[in-house]
């Protein structure tokens, strides 16, 4: 079975919201989950899962701009625990800005270039996640399916 590893950086809740309902919709699939804050989830550990799912708001106008507590994680992210690996990537943003989830696309094209394996086009949260219910759920499905 393969081990799931959610990983988020929020700091309104809105991506954190987002990852308690992936973890409720994939283990509703009897995939077997774990879900941690960014701050508490050392780089390293992404070796012992399966797939990561990668979670990040982005802030402000620039085009790489990531939640402050993704910050480090992101900076560690590199070959050696990226290559070969199932790796989605979702977000929350506003699209009020030129760079809507522009922090999906930043880690998106860091796996990419690691060598990791997107398994799946990144979810993009416009807003209150509450109001993209469906949308964060259909795509927990296709994550699903992919795998």
């Amino acid at each position: 079975m393969t081990t799931i590893l959610i990983v988020y950086g929020s700091t309104t809740g809105n991506t954190e919201t987002v990852a308690s309902m992936l973890e409720k919709q994939l283990a509703a699939k009897g995939l077997k989950i774990t879900c941690k804050n960014v701050t508490d989830t050392p780089v390293d550990e992404l070796k012992s899962y399966g797939l990561l799912l990668l979670g990040c708001s982005t802030w402000g106008e620039d085009e790489i701009e990531l939640q402050d507590d993704f910050i480090p994680f992101y900076e560690a992210l590199d070959t050696t625990v990226l290559k070969g690996r199932k790796i989605a990537v979702f977000g929350c943003g506003d699209s009020s800005y030129t760079y809507f989830c522009g922090a999906v696309d930043a880690i998106e094209d860091k796996v990419k270039a690691s060598g990791g394996k997107l398994l799946i086009e990144g979810l993009k949260v416009d807003g209150e996640p509450g109001d993209a219910r469906k949308e964060i759920l259909d795509w927990a499905d296709e994550l699903a399916a992919a795998l």
